[in-house]
């Protein structure tokens, strides 16, 4: 009463290498992207530094807020910064307040990604000259 059930061949030679065809093209995209998007983020990150740093300094050293602005214009160069970005500084109780605000295109195949950086940095109370 041991009956071994049979099933027909299938052809399944192509299985595998359609698989991973599917696979490394996915595997493309992602690191397509990432190569396109990471540089982009990795700049934003450092101007938020760059924000947070400068109105800190504003504020230990005395400095006005046409300074800040004029500092974070020149220094947005270095980020990748869009000459058409709005920073804006308000001075409140001798604390500083900067926010900037851009857009930066990244283009894909078929598609444009606009990264939109909106920040406000503030200079921390303890450092504030009194």
């Amino acid at each position: 009463m041991n009956q071994r059930l049979v099933l027909p061949k299938r052809n399944e030679q192509g299985g595998a290498r359609a698989k991973l065809i599917i696979f490394l093209a996915i595997f493309a995209i992602v690191v397509y992207v990432g190569y396109m998007y990471i540089p982009v983020a990795v700049d934003a990150y450092y101007f938020k530094d760059a924000m947070q740093n400068k109105a800190d300094m504003a504020a230990t050293q005395g400095y006005d807020s046409a300074w800040v602005t004029e500092q974070l214009k020149k220094s947005g160069r270095d980020y990748n910064v869009p000459d058409d970005a709005v920073i804006s500084t308000t001075q409140k109780d001798n604390r500083f307040e900067v926010r900037a605000q851009f857009t930066r295109p990244i283009s894909f195949p078929g598609y444009t990604y606009k990264y939109e950086f909106d920040h406000t940095a503030k200079s921390t109370a303890f450092l504030v000259i009194k």
